[in-house]
């Protein structure tokens, strides 16, 4: 089963130094975050968009300092 979360934080200072993105976010040139899951194995992946395509982009492993917000839309 696949989780759905609306923000991912990477890295172990999570307001100094951490990595944030967020559904919605405009990232690498001009692409929308459009989805952050997590996998049974406990990996993270980020999709991104760019007109009609939907393709990944990041993913983080369990060995690294993550922190999930999730989606709260009911």
């Amino acid at each position: 089963m696949e989780y759905i979360y609306r923000k991912i934080s990477i890295g172990p200072d999570y307001k100094n130094e951490a990595m944030h993105y967020s559904v919605g976010q405009q990232v690498y040139g001009g692409h929308e975050i459009t989805h952050i899951l997590q996998r049974e194995d406990k990996s993270c992946v980020i999709y991104i968009k760019n007109g009609d395509e939907i393709k990944p982009w990041k993913e983080f492993y369990p060995t690294m300092a993550i922190a999930l917000e999730f989606d709260l839309e009911y």
